[in-house]
This record gives C-alpha cells, structure tokens and sequence, in this order.
C-alpha cells in the first residue's frame, strides 16, 4: 500500500467516523426548544418596548468595543479614535480617558473583582493592561503582554492577575499579568480566533469563537480543549456565556445567532431569518437568559427569544444607529444593555 493509499484511507475513515458523530448527534436532538418550552405551558411575555435611555458622545472615531465594569455603572470604551474612555453610564459623565500608543484598538475589558484595571489592544498585536487607580496625565500601560504574531481580537480577565487573550494567530493565551509571562496557549483553531468569554460559574472555562467555523470550550487546568461546536456556515465574530455557565451563544457572518449546550454537546436553537442577511458582530443574554441580544452590521440591535423556535421575528431596538453595531454587553445586575457602533456613538438601553 503506497503512501498517498493510506493517506486516502485514512480521510475515508475520518470522513466516515464524522458522518457517524452526526448521525449520533441527530438521533439525541429530537426536539427543539420551542416544542420543549411551549410543553410547560404559555410562556410569559417579554416586556417591551426596551427603550433607548442614554447617549454617549465623546469618541471622534469609530466605536470598536466596550465593556461594563461589575459596579454595573461605569463601562469602558475603545475607539479608533486612538482613546478608551471610561463613562459613567448613569450620568453619561466620562470619567476618564487614556491615550493609546496605537490608535488601532479592537478590544478592551474591564476587571471584574475590584475594577482597578482596564485592558485593551489591536493591530499592534499586543495586550496593554493599565491602572486606572494611578493614573497620571501621561498614562502609560503598567504592563504590555507580547507574545501574539497576530492582531488582537478580544481579551478578558479572569481575576486580577490573569487574562485571556485571543488573537489573527489563531491562538488564545493565558498570562500571568504581573510577570508578564505566558502561562498556556491555546492552538486548536485552524483560522483567526475573533472573540473569547470566561463562564460566569467557573473561571478555568472559557469559549472561544473563530473564523474556522468553530466554538471551542477549553479548560485552563489542563490546557486542552474539552468541546468543539460545529454548525455555523461562515466565521464566528463574538461569543457569550449563557448565565447559567452551562451553555453560550455565539454570532456569525452566515447572519444566524446560535445557542449550545455544553451537556448535549450540540446546538439548541437558531436564531436567523430570511429578511436578516446582515453578518452579527456581538452577542449578549440577559441576566435570566430568555433574551438574546445581537448586533447586526446593518446599523440594528435584535432581541431573540431563547425559548421560542427561531422562526419567530425578532425583536429590533427602536431609534438604530447610524452605522455598524460593532459591540454590545448587558451589565451584571441585568438592567441595562449597551451598544456601540460605529457613528462614534454608545447607547444605553434599559
């Protein structure tokens, strides 16, 4: 048997090992959770209209990401303005503005136990980490975290020495933020990781989603990844926790919003209709679950409803921006959503 035959044979037998998971995977997926949700009886209705509260105005360029601290007040803001900008959501006062050294920022996060340090970073590859406590006129990064050959995409911390960064380099790694050192890196996915999200019932799992089609699970204990989901048609640009901790969402370019669940191993509802054809730069949940938030890169924010079947209208947020939705994030306490576009503009819904 030549080399190229057992090659051969060796796809045929992968090919059809895969066709066997699937087969699998389809016999345990008998229901969908519309069915499942309307057997326990009407649902309650969702409270609408969610009304648009705050403006945030202060960025001259575009809006590319944003992040709520855990006081569920302030959040941070990043903009290719070259700045982030702390606001106070409340009052719509900034609290505070740091100068980037490269105004191509992607990302930024908040630390969510003490709220001392902001993180951001983007095309110049490297995660800065700043305090914001002692922050001087000059406000240079109290550590810069280099190790990514590729642009940053997403970062969030885990406590307030650890971070998680995801990267262009297919990669995601976990560094120890006062050494500055790499601890692990991540290298399963086959193409550019664009989001990452820490689950909110244990610090060592995280998600992370990637150009490659795939959300993968990884644990940080052992530094493997645990889960790979498959299903979206085109890349994956934001990934989020269902509150729970048991299962997440994720948004695509294939304009569909999806939801997985870690125990079944597989998908459990589809978001997406025929008039949505609009790739989804970002996810979020509501605090108890039911709502699924999506930003859309036709300027609109809709709202799904996790237990109804995916068929059902969405819900859009009135007064739209005027440009791609490009972030958004619900709060902790659950009471306000925000989102950022880029008309340079942040909004506050509640």
């Amino acid at each position: 048997m030549s080399e190229e035959e057992r090659i051969e044979a060796a796809e045929a037998e992968v090919a059809s090992l895969k066709e066997q998971i699937q087969q699998v995977r389809a016999s345990k997926q008998q229901s969908t959770m519309g069915a499942v949700a309307a057997s326990k009886g009407p649902l309650r209705e969702i409270r609408k209209p969610i009304k648009m509260r705050r403006t945030l105005k202060g960025h001259f360029g575009k809006v590319y990401a944003m992040h709520w601290a855990s006081d569920s007040q302030s959040l941070v803001s990043a903009s290719q303005d070259g700045k982030l900008i702390i606001w106070d959501a409340y009052t719509t006062n900034k609290t505070n503005a740091i100068p980037l050294r490269s105004s191509w920022v992607m990302t930024c996060a908040f630390e969510q136990s003490k709220g001392n340090l902001i993180a951001c970073g983007g095309l110049d590859n490297v995660c800065s980490i700043y305090n914001i406590q002692n922050q001087s006129a000059n406000a240079r990064a109290t550590k810069e975290l280099v190790a990514h050959d590729g642009y940053l995409s997403c970062c969030r911390f885990t406590d307030e020495g650890h971070i998680i960064t995801s990267s262009g380099d297919s990669s995601c790694i976990y560094w120890d933020i006062n050494s500055g050192e790499v601890l692990k890196t991540f290298s399963d996915h086959t193409g550019d990781v664009m989001s990452v999200a820490i689950s909110p019932e244990n610090s060592n799992v995280f998600v992370s989603g990637s150009v490659d089609k795939t959300a993968k699970i990884w644990d940080l204990r052992n530094g493997k990844c645990v889960q790979t989901h498959v299903g979206h048609e085109n890349d994956i640009n934001s990934v989020a926790f269902f509150s729970d901790g048991n299962g997440f969402g994720t948004g695509s370019d294939d304009s569909t919003c999806r939801l997985f669940d870690m125990r079944s191993y597989g998908e459990v509802n589809k978001f997406g209709n025929e008039k949505i054809t609009s790739g989804i730069t970002s996810v979020a949940f509501s605090r108890s679950g039911r709502l699924m938030f999506g930003g859309y890169d036709d300027f609109s924010t809709y709202v799904w409803d996790t237990l109804a079947d995916s068929s059902q209208a969405a819900y859009a947020l009135p007064t739209q921006h005027e440009n791609r939705v490009s972030c958004l994030g619900v709060n902790v306490k659950g009471d306000a959503l925000c989102t950022g576009s880029w008309d340079t503009n942040l909004k506050i819904w509640a």
